[in-house]
């Protein structure tokens, strides 16, 4: 027997619409870029009378309706109308429903007969995977972040100092007395933001939380660009995270993934019976090492979808920045393929001219509406100014990660130093390009996993010398000119590879060679954060300067970091063997006395204590073409820093 309430949702009106002929005028010229405010589902009141707002486009559908548990899934009660604008959207309002609906949209194709359930690409939460429905979600939360949203821009900008943890959310830490289970959102907050001020990080950066089905991806393969996914809370939960994070003064950086979208029948694939999101051709349209589809860059309902969506979490979740994945297989129409796999432009090149006019569209709409946060690109080739603006031709992301300085940097740090000698261009070669981007310097998730290792036994030698080497890594990192980026883990020594179904190894930090580790990175993180010089001119020539990169056969590097004001210096010198250096001379700028302020070797990181008691009294002795110098130790697999002392004379 059918109750009121159940006759009440019997009916859709279609009279009701939140799209004005401004949005539809905006969607079909592709400018539509707060599209998440029309489209999916919302709560709304028509005439009095509470229930939901269903828009979802398919412009190949013969007839689309909603289907939920509100009404058994039944395909043929609530149907929605096409408009009559050519839009290709379908729209409808559900009257007697709420949040917390579960619902899916029946797609009936105009083409081979096709018929299929879709989740609703603009869905703001849906099902925990392996079910894949959408949920009627509200998205009200009070945020508590005031203070940091208003000063953001100078902890965000390209002058300020950048440090980045990078984690994976259901992987940083778990519960192994609850059947091994995920921390949830709202239960990591005070356990991540106490460990990122402690380590001294100033941001963290989430592999993605946009739902996917398969935790195995890691987030790369999204079916739900506007849902967090539900493995670890509600859309309010994570909402939380990022709050209780604003709140202790770290920032929040997404990776943001508008290159491809898996295969799963409830995705965005083949949406409406045709190639609706992505292309045709699988020359195209398919990505050959992620077996998943590639979206249409030049369809301005596309384009809509993509710039709505990075909007998105930076208006609905305060989100600091975007690290866009996979930039240069967007760029590329022959990325990863084979001569006759690929359709050359149509000038018979192999640069995807779409792709490059969408990037820089979403990076300028992103700039406009958001001035204080950073876009960062993972582009691993030599395409010119990706962090340029894009009116003097650059495709305008703030920032781009160093992929030559990792490979090149690894590639190095694996050899056994009794070989260094012969490859000490991989370690100066960097500068040579160093200010040709906004670089940030990465050692992330994708160096510890597929066989590589972790960071610690990527390390040639013993135990001491694994220890000693990236300990001497990662300062040299810090005192690389560039922002900086440490996948979890690293910070302590993980020994094992990372391992997406496990904790991390939190049981080392009982052992004092670990423990050690850790308190190198919180010492580089503070004087990083304390010091300007290693930071406020990471992006120009100015603000470096060699002393010696000549010394082959003792594989000892040193260099100056400079900052806005002359006398204003930093030394770092590194020693790539496991032999200690005793009376070394180096030139300096100026006398004085030349304080050690970190040494990687000193015993408080587990180290053999091999340092210069303080700090060296530079002598009227030229060397390197200065007029002064001073003599150190420099300690085996170490780094030391020295600051000059000024006085007031």
């Amino acid at each position: 027997m059918m109750t009121e309430k159940n006759k009440t949702c019997e009916t859709v009106n279609t009279s009701k619409s939140l799209l004005t002929d401004h949005d539809i005028y905006l969607f079909k010229e592709g400018n539509h870029f707060h599209l998440y405010e029309k489209l999916g589902s919302h709560l709304i009141t028509f005439n009095n009378v509470k229930g939901v707002y269903f828009a979802v486009w398919a412009p190949n559908a013969e007839k689309v309706s909603v289907i939920g548990d509100f009404n058994n899934w039944n395909k043929t009660s609530h149907h929605l109308r096409a408009r009559e604008d050519s839009s290709g959207i379908w729209e409808g309002f559900v009257p007697g429903i709420g949040e917390g609906t579960i619902y899916r949209y029946h797609i009936r194709s105009r083409y081979n007969n096709y018929r299929v359930d879709k989740r609703d690409p603009f869905a703001f939460y849906g099902e925990t995977p392996p079910n894949s429905a959408s949920i009627v979600r509200d998205l009200t939360y009070t945020w508590g972040d005031q203070a940091w949203m208003k000063e953001r821009s100078g902890k965000n900008n390209i002058n300020a100092p950048l440090s980045v943890y990078e984690i994976h959310l259901g992987s940083w830490r778990r519960i192994p007395e609850d059947g091994n289970r995920f921390l949830t959102y709202r239960e990591m907050a005070p356990y991540l933001a106490e460990y990122v001020k402690e380590t001294g990080f100033t941001h963290v950066e989430l592999l993605p939380v946009m739902e996917h089905p398969f935790y195995g991806s890691w987030g790369y393969q999204i079916t739900g660009f506007f849902s967090p996914t539900g493995r670890y809370g509600t859309p309010q939960d994570f909402m939380y995270l990022v709050d209780y994070l604003h709140q202790n003064e770290i920032g929040v950086i997404l990776d943001w993934v508008p290159s491809h979208f898996p295969s799963d029948e409830h995705g965005l694939v083949y949406f409406d019976g045709t190639h609706l999101y992505e292309h045709a051709d699988p020359r195209k349209g398919f990505h050959p090492d992620w077996t998943s589809y590639i979206f249409n860059y030049g369809r301005n309902e596309v384009q809509n979808f993509l710039v709505s969506n990075a909007l998105f979490w930076l208006d609905k979740y305060h989100i600091d920045g975007l690290r866009v994945d996979a930039v240069a297989s967007m760029l590329y129409l022959d990325y990863s393929r084979k001569e006759g796999e690929w359709i050359p432009n149509k000038y018979g090149g192999r640069e995807n001219i779409e792709a490059v006019s969408f990037l820089k569209k979403c990076n300028e709409t992103i700039y406009h509406f958001y001035p204080d946060v950073q876009t960062i690109a993972e582009e691993s080739t030599a395409w010119p100014m990706v962090s340029r603006p894009t009116y003097v031709g650059g495709l305008g992301f703030g920032m781009k990660w160093n992929m030559g300085w990792m490979h090149d940097t690894l590639k190095y740090f694996s050899i056994d130093p009794i070989y260094r000698k012969y490859h000490m261009n991989q370690i100066t070669f960097s500068i040579l390009y160093a200010f040709t981007e906004n670089f940030v310097l990465p050692l992330s998730h994708d160096e510890v996993v597929h066989g590589k290792g972790s960071l610690l036994y990527r390390m040639p030698g013993d135990e001491w010398q694994k220890f000693a080497n990236l300990r001497l890594l990662f300062g040299y990192m810090f005192g690389h000119p560039g922002k900086k980026l440490l996948f979890m883990g690293g910070e302590f020594g993980q020994t094992k590879e990372w391992y997406h179904e496990e904790s991390l190894s939190w049981h080392l930090l009982q052992y004092p060679i670990h423990k050690g580790m850790q308190e190198w990175v919180k010492d580089l993180n503070r004087f990083y954060r304390n010091e300007p010089v290693l930071y406020e001119i990471d992006f120009e020539y100015t603000g470096f300067e060699w002393v010696d990169f000549h010394d082959l056969d003792r594989n000892i590097i040193s260099f100056l970091r400079k900052g806005k004001t002359v006398k204003d210096q930093i030394l770092v010198v590194c020693n790539f063997t496991p032999v200690p250096r005793y009376n070394y001379r180096i030139g300096v700028p100026y006398g004085g006395f030349w304080k050690e302020v970190l040494n990687s070797d000193a015993k408080h990181y587990n180290g053999s204590g091999h340092g210069n008691l303080g700090g060296v009294e530079a002598s009227p002795l030229p060397s390197h073409g200065r007029y002064y110098s001073i003599a150190l130790t420099l300690p085996p697999l170490g780094i030391v820093f020295f600051k000059r002392e000024m006085d007031d004379k």
